[in-house]
């Protein structure tokens, strides 16, 4: 066996949400989005620079409160592309930790995206 990806599934409630944060703020990118059928819950999949995660609004999907630990390097230009947005619900800091310099970054569910490099 030989892994290919791993893709994380976190669990959303409110689409433009997600959007503002995933998308305008974290700067990722639709690689595609699903609905079963018109009014069903959304299921996203986004990417920014070889992550992909999969963000879905379906019962079952995901638990809120989960972390994603990521690996990068280039943490302290995406740390100050970050803080100079105007997003008004999370200023992240670097922090260094045993293991690496840290960003922890917090969605609108919960859910926790931990960068290290």
């Amino acid at each position: 066996m030989k892994v290919l990806q791993t893709c994380p599934v976190l669990r959303i409630y409110d689409e433009a949400a997600a959007r503002a944060f995933y998308l305008d703020y974290l700067g990722f990118s639709v690689e595609f989005e699903t609905r079963l059928e018109p009014g069903a819950p959304i299921y996203l999949s986004v990417q920014s620079d070889g992550l992909t995660l999969h963000l879905s609004g379906h019962h079952g999907d995901g638990t809120p409160g989960s972390i994603v630990f990521v690996r990068v390097s280039g943490l302290s230009a995406y740390h100050a592309e970050l803080r100079a947005k105007p997003y008004g619900f999370l200023r992240p800091d670097l922090e260094t930790r045993d293991w690496g310099v840290v960003m922890d970054v917090i969605d609108p569910f919960n859910n926790r995206i931990s960068f290290c490099e």
